[in-house]
């Protein structure tokens, strides 16, 4: 009997302490650029908010408007809270320049609680292998004007990061249902 009242109490003394980090980013740091041309130091600027962020693309064909979609949802039926920042990082700076991600951020009907951020390549693949998402050229072509086109396989991801820069959450950016990301968050707010 004695047995049972202990382990009873470590596993609920266990599911009070909430969970575990995945990573500790809080010691990390990439330079990157916002939608406004404003340098962004990710996560540290961030501090004291919890982040919902999605890992995309603006040229995405299938994916990247689900995970975008998605953290919409999320954020809209959490009431917009003030604590929580939303953000999507784009993974084709190349292409994805602080206009077109405005034009991005427009397009979705985003309020100011989300931000589009990218940077040079170097700084968003540390960021990337840090994370664990991955990209790769799954078509390209060269136009007959010489411009080329292409598309990334890559990772269908969104993370949720705690206030003090720590990875605490993963889905499946595209399918993560809204209702479970939201009690996730609920639990280290």
């Amino acid at each position: 009997m004695k047995y049972i009242l202990f382990l009873a109490t470590a596993l609920l003394l266990l599911n009070c302490a909430g969970p575990e980090p995945i990573d500790e980013l809080n010691n990390f740091s990439v330079t990157l650029i916002d939608e406004d041309s404003t340098l962004v130091n990710f996560p540290g600027d961030f501090e004291g908010k919890v982040l919902v962020i999605g890992y995309v693309y603006t040229n995405c064909p299938d994916i990247c408007p689900l995970i975008t979609g998605n953290m919409k949802k999320i954020q809209v039926e959490m009431g917009n809270p003030t604590d929580v920042e939303f953000i999507g990082i784009s993974f084709d700076p190349e292409r994805d320049t602080p206009s077109v991600l405005k034009n991005y951020h427009k397009a979705f009907d985003m309020n100011n609680r989300f931000s589009f951020l990218t940077g040079d390549t170097t700084e968003v693949n540390k960021l990337l292998d840090r994370v664990k998402v991955r990209t790769q050229v799954s078509m390209s072509t060269t136009t007959a004007d010489g411009r080329e086109i292409y598309f990334l396989n890559h990772s269908d991801k969104l993370t949720v990061l705690d206030k003090k820069g720590r990875l605490m959450f993963e889905y499946g950016g595209s399918m993560a249902p809204p209702k479970i990301v939201i009690e996730d968050i609920n639990t280290i707010r």
